[in-house]
């Protein structure tokens, strides 16, 4: 079987969340700990750091990944979706799984597939286990997929475990209240495992709290212990970072190669992780805690996080698909000098638009997209809708012809942003750039 064999086996035969939605959803976890069983639980080879949240999990889990790297550990990365390679979801101090890997793992195990029937996600994190026990990780650093309790991820005990926040997504599967989302999300709290918050906000905090006492896990809330003091950008494009533990007169300062806005509380929710991990005597110094966070694109190839791809129109792309992130992205948009902005938008079709489009700025031109994934919303139904709230722009059959007709129209004064959805973006950054 070669690369594209097993990739087309994994993509076509085994039911995907990211392309069919609800009918690839699995309420428990069986089919994992039946695929654990069978490859000798691997995940128990190493520690692991488990990451979950709405939104900025990603990247706090690239940042960790990036620190330990400059700390000498020979660093496992798990993440998803991927934008560009499914290779990405599994990475080794950056460098992606082998391609002769993926192959011989699919190929070796069909049996147990048929047994089994698994979903993609489940047989992907089971070789992403698998692969980090053959290379011998010192570490791994494991993102959840869309929830936490039910997670294919989740079996396994973590030495700390990161919840980012808690907004509304995937109502669906995990609830229409954030009550319920952070029940889900506060899943993976193991028993005396410590668990670092990154933004607490009630009612969730409560939530998460009374999970950590059931278990007795240590609770750290990192908003509640730094707060920001200063954000600049350096000549480079980069992000300088200037905070404080509250109450204290003592700056801290981060230089991260990730410049979104929504990076601060990204940085401090990692660097109170890191601090962690230094008090469980893990070796890190101030100085991997710098050389990690300011390079994080480089150590892990993370892309599509407030990802500049042209100048003169400024043009930008980030992946943010739900309501907080939109927001907080959006802010972003409004605060950068620009002419005329373009907007080329795309988004799936279980996304709440009556919450989301009257985020977006009327202001703007839209180009109206559909992503190359069966989830993705019809542009047409989508430019239609979005007309009920002020929001003027043409239906494009494609992310391509829909970027195309933004640089057309944009001159070297104005702003393109593309967003909406992860495979938006990922069509997008299929065009080389």
């Amino acid at each position: 079987m070669t690369y594209q064999e097993a990739i087309d086996f994994l993509f076509t035969s085994l039911p995907m969340y990211q392309r069919q939605g609800k009918a690839a959803y699995k309420s428990n976890l069986d089919n994992t700990h039946r695929l654990d069983q069978a490859f000798g639980h691997p995940h128990r080879n190493y520690p692991t750091i488990h990451v979950a949240g709405t939104n900025g999990k990603g990247s706090v889990s690239h940042m960790i990944a990036s620190v330990l790297q400059a700390s000498g550990l020979l660093t496992g990365l798990y993440t998803s979706p991927h934008l560009l390679d499914f290779r990405e979801r599994i990475r080794i101090n950056g460098q992606s799984i082998p391609e002769d890997e993926v192959s011989t793992f699919v190929s070796g195990n069909q049996e147990i597939i048929r047994d089994v029937q698994p979903s993609f996600f489940e047989m992907t994190v089971a070789l992403a286990f698998d692969h980090f026990a053959r290379e011998q990780v010192d570490v791994a650093v494991i993102e959840t997929g869309m929830g936490g309790r039910l997670d294919s991820t989740n079996i396994i005990m973590p030495v700390l475990s990161v919840i980012t926040n808690i907004s509304l997504d995937h109502t669906e599967f995990l609830g229409t209240h954030p009550r319920s989302i952070a029940s889900e999300k506060g899943g993976i709290i193991k028993e005396n495992v410590p668990l670092i918050i990154g933004r607490a906000e009630v009612p969730t905090e409560e939530v998460l709290r009374s999970m950590a006492r059931e278990r007795d896990a240590p609770v750290l809330c990192a908003n509640l212990i730094y707060e920001t003091q200063f954000r600049t950008l350096n000549l480079d494009g980069s992000m300088q970072l200037r905070f404080s533990k509250k109450g204290s007169s003592s700056i801290l300062s981060i230089c991260c190669d990730l410049s979104g806005d929504y990076q601060q509380e990204n940085i401090i929710t990692a660097y109170t992780a890191l601090e962690q991990l230094q008090k469980l005597n893990w070796k890190i110094s101030e100085s991997h805690i710098q050389e990690g966070f300011a390079s994080v694109i480089a150590s892990t190839g993370i892309m599509g996080r407030w990802h500049t791809i042209g100048h003169n129109p400024r043009s930008i792309c980030d992946t943010a698909h739900n309501v907080d992130g939109i927001a907080a992205v959006i802010r972003q948009v409004k605060q950068i000098p620009w002419l005329r902005l373009h907007m080329v938008w795309g988004m799936v079709d279980d996304k709440d638009l009556d919450m989301i489009l009257p985020l977006l700025p009327e202001e703007a031109t839209y180009y109206f997209t559909r992503a190359s994934v069966p989830r993705s919303m019809d542009s047409k139904v989508l430019a239609k809708r979005a007309r009920e709230f002020g929001l003027k722009g043409f239906p494009f059959p494609n992310v391509a012809e829909a970027y195309r007709a933004a640089q057309k129209e944009a001159g070297a004064d104005d702003m393109i942003f593309t967003g909406g959805s992860t495979f938006v973006v990922a069509d997008l950054l299929v065009m080389k750039f």
